[in-house]
């Protein structure tokens, strides 16, 4: 028994090799490698288009919301410190207002550190940072309506109270979102390097699989001098414009992802700094006036919030003049030219503010800081109100952008799914017409 199946085998396998000798043999294998190595394609293409196009999609509604949520947690909190001290040197007597900016950004600050929680990929070191903010935010609110409440009072502690608040909110808030931000930018460069990388692997196998079409041509015509296989013909036209289309495809949504980063994310990342610029300047020239020099630089020489005031107004010139380079339409340039001038306007009236301080004007020092008129006050509104805009304006643009990239990604696999099946058929039925030739 066990002998007659071996028998059996060795026969079938007899018949096999010597099949495969033979020219209708070597068409079915070739037939069957063709049809094959054409379903790789079509499989390999929808595979790594389908992750570029998940990819992209993330950039459009995962990671680059998220960092511009992580700029605005900063925003916020920096605000918010600065609108808490322009309430103190308004007197016992805070402006509505100036209240009701304080509590925004409070308010603003707490339910976007929910949804970073919540949207956050598990970094341990975001996870810690975000653990940090909602811990020690009550921590500062606490300071701040302390500081109010002496205030009311007229005892000089509560500037102490609010110095204790600025200096928990930027040794400890202020770097805690920074570091989110910095992360959350860096899953959104990581997404967009992904989604932009181009697919090797379908591409290798697509030109191989067109040789392998190509060359069976060829060999048939030399075996049977007959110029067209109507069957190979169609599958070497639809492998080819598989290969086409997703070479097109990827390169435009490359293209795309390419014009929301450099004319959309990189404008953003300018802008924000500005923003975060101006919002620390603010905040020290406030806090210049609070102190009224009674907090020193480390040298013991100079005002520190007048030091950090300065440096923060160097750092916005400089964020400035890199946001009007990267701003690519006379839309996105006009609010940065205009924060640009208004910036010039803001140091002029601050230099007014200091000689007044100098001089031991008290009543006029408040007046050219927190003045309704031709205050710093009113400058730095302007410029904030100018960078809002600026920032609306390249938000629009990088969204139209990267929305445009995922398009080509999304009707791609459909595309390679039908054409590789097309390619398959044509094969097997060119291979076949051979083959009945022989019988």
């Amino acid at each position: 028994m066990g002998g007659a199946g071996r028998s059996d085998w060795e026969a079938a396998l007899a018949r096999l090799r010597a099949a495969a000798v033979t020219e209708p043999g070597r068409l079915r294998a070739l037939g069957a490698v063709l049809a094959l190595l054409l379903l790789v394609f079509g499989a390999v293409t929808a595979l790594e288009v389908s992750g570029r196009a998940a990819a992209a999609e993330d950039v459009v509604d995962r990671s680059q919301p998220l960092s511009a949520d992580a700029a605005d947690i900063y925003r916020s909190l920096a605000d918010a410190d600065t609108a808490a001290a322009g309430g103190f040197l308004a007197g016992p007597e805070e402006p509505a207002e100036v209240r009701e900016r304080y509590e925004k950004d409070i308010a603003t600050a707490s339910r976007l550190l929910v949804k970073a929680a919540a949207g956050t990929g598990g970094s341990a070191r975001s996870a810690d940072d975000l653990a940090l903010l909602g811990e020690q935010l009550p921590r500062y609110t606490g300071l701040v309506e302390r500081a109010r409440a002496a205030n009311r009072q007229g005892l000089p502690l509560g500037g102490a109270y609010l110095r204790y608040a600025n200096q928990q909110m930027s040794t400890r808030l202020l770097p805690a979102a920074e570091r989110i931000y910095q992360a959350e930018s860096g899953r959104l460069g990581q997404d967009d390097r992904s989604a932009r990388a181009w697919p090797l692997l379908p591409i290798t196998v697509g030109v191989f699989a067109l040789a392998a079409l190509l060359w069976t041509q060829r060999r048939m015509f030399l075996r049977t001098n007959r110029v067209l296989n109507h069957g190979l013909l169609a599958a070497t036209a639809a492998a080819l414009v598989l290969l086409l289309a997703l070479l097109a495809g990827h390169a435009y949504a490359r293209s795309m992802l390419t014009e929301a980063r450099e004319q959309g994310q990189d404008s953003l990342t300018a802008l924000n700094d500005a923003r975060i610029d101006s919002l620390k300047a603010r905040a020290n020239e406030n806090l210049a006036v609070v102190s009224r020099g009674a907090v020193l630089t480390a040298d013991g020489r100079s005002d520190q919030y007048e030091t950090e005031y300065t440096a923060g107004m160097a750092r916005l010139g400089a964020a400035l003049e890199k946001a009007a380079g990267l701003a690519d339409d006379g839309t996105g340039q006009a609010p940065v030219e205009d924060a640009r001038k208004t910036a010039e306007e803001w140091r002029t009236r601050h230099k007014e503010a200091r000689t007044a301080d100098d001089a031991g004007d008290y009543e006029g020092t408040l007046a050219k800081v927190i003045g309704a008129e031709s205050s710093t006050g009113e400058s730095f509104d302007e410029v904030d109100a100018a960078l809002g805009r600026a920032v609306a304006h390249e938000q629009g643009e990088f969204t139209r952008a990267a929305r445009s990239a995922v398009a080509p990604l999304d009707w791609l696999p459909g595309a390679a799914a039908g054409l590789v099946l097309v390619a398959a058929a044509g094969t097997i039925m060119g291979v076949n017409r051979r083959l009945t030739e022989y019988r």
